[in-house]
């Protein structure tokens, strides 16, 4: 199917059918795309928590429980749901990891090379930690290319989705014990197949036009 197809095609599915399980192997290729997802100076300032379980649903349902009651059904009907999660902070180690891999995948043809590369990321971090002030937000910005990705992932291999802002950033960090792994819940990805009462599947998409959304030069 062609790109432009998938993204006409593609929706935020309000409702999933819970007998219908998304195949392990689709799961994969969608965790492996998650993985390769871009990011500014390749800084991965990322984790992915994913549940497939009804024990794991359950766990993160709990972050939606109160005022954010809506999505709880979307998260326990679903067949997987993953939890986008971002740095609270990019630490030395997170650095050095990131050189070490670059450098085992072989895209250092000199050290020259190497030592640019650790400098510019080093460069782009100093910016958003003391010039910007917004090394938090930087970091995030990166999480929403992955869930990007992710989500036109998704539609590529025929699975419905659901992203969600609408939970309890507190109470979820807490339940998984992120801010003491370094990192905090920044949006859920409800996936699965939908239901036949998902009155969204229906309707039609609506995009502003795109002579208010281009200009040309």
């Amino acid at each position: 199917m062609h790109l432009i197809d998938l993204a006409k095609q593609r929706y935020t599915t309000k409702a999933f059918d819970p007998s219908r399980k998304v195949p392990q192997e689709t799961v994969d290729a969608l965790v492996e795309q998650l993985r390769h997802s871009p990011s500014s100076v390749n800084s991965q300032p990322w984790h992915f928590v994913v549940a497939a379980t009804e024990q794991g649903k359950a766990r993160i349902a709990k972050g939606a429980e109160g005022g954010f009651a809506y999505n709880v059904s979307k998260i326990v009907n679903a067949s997987h749901v993953i939890v986008l999660c971002t740095r609270t902070d990019m630490p030395e180690e997170h650095l050095q990891a990131l050189l070490a891999q670059e450098a085992r995948d072989g895209r250092f043809p000199t050290a020259e090379a190497q030592a640019g590369q650790d400098n510019t990321r080093r460069g782009y971090v100093a910016l958003h930690r003391f010039d910007q002030k917004d090394l938090q937000h930087w970091m995030e910005k990166q999480t929403y290319l992955a869930l990007g990705t992710l989500l036109l992932g998704a539609a590529s291999l025929g699975v419905d989705a659901t992203p969600m802002e609408g939970f309890d950033f507190k109470k979820l960090d807490e339940e998984l014990g992120l801010r003491a792994q370094g990192y905090s819940s920044l949006v859920l990805v409800a996936l699965g197949y939908r239901a036949d009462s998902d009155f969204n599947a229906g309707l039609p998409k609506s995009r502003l036009p795109a002579e208010r959304v281009f200009t040309y030069l």
